[in-house]
């Protein structure tokens, strides 16, 4: 009986609590993480040196008949949500190893899980920051391919072979790629047969474009010209009408009758326009009335607005 004292004896008076640790302790971390996460199982092992032998490697563009981009970096871990949920093609998803598992990079995984195709790779944070330039990656990495480019004559081949007059739009010049985006979809929306882009000094199909496109670059080709002047005259071979976007232009929109058939629109850049050889190589300059007053229109728009009178005359 004096010993059950002594030991009823230390429980008086105030007593020092867990500070809620034992009720945390039992509550639930989350659903299972893949077994490349999981640390010491083997395809984590294989993982880790998958992702040693990635960091520092360029990856390769072969050349087909378009020829490839190159693989590029969404980092982050809001830019690697968004991109998953919007659908950006991606080979690789790097995860740092002891990541703090908050509710985006949950969020991250099982989207990359339920697209399927996506390898997860788990990272020390040295690794990511080699692999990132030493950008703020906050622990997730995605990798998107090379872009497939389809070549210039592709297009139009396509629209034939469909038995339509080709609609094609071309960019001079234009180096926001979330413009590109915004023309892909507009092609995409009204019956369209792709955007041509010159290999150099102008955007190509990036993260950012990819997005801003919402999903329909996955079926709208985008071709890479090696001289955008000398593709036009091709097309112009072809029996396709260039006609080229300019705020001095003969002709209006609404008026132009070659807008009815076989046609690439060309589109320059919001702040020169057309470049002197592309303006030249053009049958047509067509202006956008703009009663409201503005000076121009960003690549996006004016490119809507002419697919939409193709397309109403095409009906």
């Amino acid at each position: 009986m004096a010993a059950n004292n002594r030991r009823m004896s230390g429980k008086k008076g105030a007593q020092v609590g867990s500070g809620g640790n034992r009720r945390r302790g039992l509550e639930g971390k989350g659903p299972t993480p893949p077994a490349e996460m999981r640390k010491g199982h083997v395809k984590n092992r294989i993982a880790n040196a998958k992702a040693k032998k990635a960091v520092g490697r360029r990856t390769a563009t072969p050349k087909g008949r378009g020829g490839k981009g190159t693989s590029e970096m969404v980092v982050g871990r809001n830019p690697v949500f968004e991109a998953l949920r919007d659908g950006v093609p991606a080979s690789t998803l790097y995860v740092q190893q002891f990541i703090d598992n908050d509710e985006r990079v949950r969020e991250a995984l099982q989207l990359a899980a339920e697209r399927g195709g996506i390898h997860l790779m788990e990272a020390p944070r040295p690794e990511l920051d080699r692999m990132t330039n030493g950008l703020n990656h906050q622990g997730l990495v995605l990798q998107v391919p090379p872009y497939e480019y389809a070549h210039p004559e592709d297009l139009v081949a396509a629209a034939f072979d469909e038995g339509q007059d080709p609609l094609i739009v071309a960019l001079d010049g234009v180096t926001d790629p979330r413009n590109l985006g915004a023309v892909v979809r507009s092609v995409c929306a009204f019956g369209g047969h792709g955007v041509l882009v010159p290999e150099r000094r102008a955007a190509g199909m990036t993260a950012g474009a990819w997005k801003t496109s919402a999903g329909t670059a996955a079926r709208t080709p985008v071709a890479r010209a090696t001289n955008l002047t000398r593709a036009l005259e091709q097309y112009k071979k072809a029996g396709v009408a260039v006609v080229g976007l300019a705020a001095d232009g003969e002709h209006e929109v609404g008026d132009l009758e070659a807008l009815s058939g076989p046609v690439v629109i060309v589109v320059g850049s919001e702040g020169k326009g057309l470049s002197r050889l592309v303006g030249e190589t053009c049958d047509f300059r067509v202006r956008i009335p703009m009663p409201g007053g503005a000076e121009s229109l960003n690549a996006g728009v004016a490119a809507g607005v002419v697919l939409y009178e193709a397309a109403r005359r095409r009906a």
